[in-house]
């Protein structure tokens, strides 16, 4: 679904995104709401004659190392937090993911899917190739690997400003890592996909990134065995902060610790020790090891083409491999995440 300028809402600022709710509030007209649009494929379109975007509400308003916090409203691209966080050695916790991959967009802009000759075609024109903003992926609730040592998007959200259905501008928690201050909000609005309100500002609890990464890979004959290593894995005390079964013959069951040098240096050879049973196992570290699940976030593995259709299904671990075979009966691929 592409969009045009006479359809398309961009205010700069609250006021202006206030103004235009009030106004669609009084013509009783439904508006579709977004930020950069890099998620219009997901869920059911959206039935309205205009759209309301956030992408030229952007900008870092409060950063705080010292004191973990940091606010920015709610147009502004992830990568441009990311890079402001990584220059103090901090991280967002929740690992959110980039989603062009999913729908068929390649990060420069460019469909994955190439042409007859082999190019790559030319960039999409519909905004799905502009990186998510901060808005879309706490409206969204979306969460990385990292989950399920850490929680989701939704746990690390402190506050948040947002304009209701009648144009009100209104507020909910704070700015500080201890706060009472009214109705908490935050995890209402997380994962409501703008039905309940548009958030304008988001304030976010950051922490410290790890000082080193390291990813156990074992080889294993089927994905059901791959949750068995999971499970083990996740089961033993050396803090996984990442699993996942990716496809291939063989499959790869994928573990990840990340702390301290020395730390994860103990761990992976302890947690090696117990992956032997399973398979062969191999290691992936630093860099490697983080772009591994930079792939794995991103769902990069199922390499997606632009006609085929996604589905994300929620079920516990031990049905993800009766998923993954009925996905292969139809033609289709899976990977399994256990965040």
């Amino acid at each position: 679904m592409t969009r045009d300028a006479d359809t398309m809402l961009a205010p700069a600022d609250e006021a202006g995104i206030a103004a235009a709710i009030a106004a669609a509030h009084a013509a009783r007209e439904p508006i579709a709401v977004e930020g950069n649009g890099s998620k219009r494929g997901l869920l059911r379109p959206v039935q309205a004659a205009r759209t309301l975007s956030t992408r030229n509400l952007t900008g870092i308003t409060l950063y705080s190392p010292a004191e973990l916090v940091l606010s920015a409203r709610a147009g502004t691209p992830i990568p441009e937090i990311e890079a402001a966080l990584a220059e103090k050695g901090q991280h967002l916790i929740a690992e959110p993911p980039d989603t062009r991959a999913i729908f068929g967009v390649a990060p420069d802009g460019a469909r994955n899917d190439p042409t007859p000759d082999g190019a790559r075609n030319d960039p999409v024109p519909d905004g799905s190739d502009r990186p998510a903003t901060l808005g879309g992926i706490v409206a969204a609730n979306l969460s990385g690997p990292r989950r399920i040592a850490w929680g989701a998007m939704r746990d690390h959200v402190l506050g948040i400003r947002f304009v209701n259905g009648e144009g009100e501008v209104l507020r909910s928690g704070g700015r500080v890592l201890k706060n009472v201050t009214g109705l908490d909000l935050c995890k209402l609005l997380a994962g409501s996909y703008g039905t309940l309100g548009v958030m304008t500002e988001i304030t976010l609890k950051v922490l410290p990134a790890p000082e080193a990464a390291a990813t156990l890979l074992v080889a294993v004959p089927d994905m059901a065995t791959g949750v068995r290593a999971l499970s083990a894995g996740l089961g033993s005390p050396f803090g996984v902060s990442g699993a996942a079964v990716l496809p291939g013959e063989p499959a790869l069951a994928a573990l990840r610790i990340e702390d301290f040098a020395s730390s994860v240096a103990y761990r992976t050879g302890r947690l090696r020790e117990s992956m032997q049973g399973f398979g062969t196992v191999t290691m992936l570290e630093g860099e490697a090891s983080r772009a591994f699940w930079r792939e794995v976030r991103d769902a990069a593995p199922l390499a997606v083409r632009a006609e085929e259709a996604v589905w994300r299904i929620s079920v516990r671990p031990s049905a993800g491999p009766a998923v993954a075979e009925a996905a292969a009966a139809l033609g289709g691929r899976a990977l399994l995440d256990w965040g």
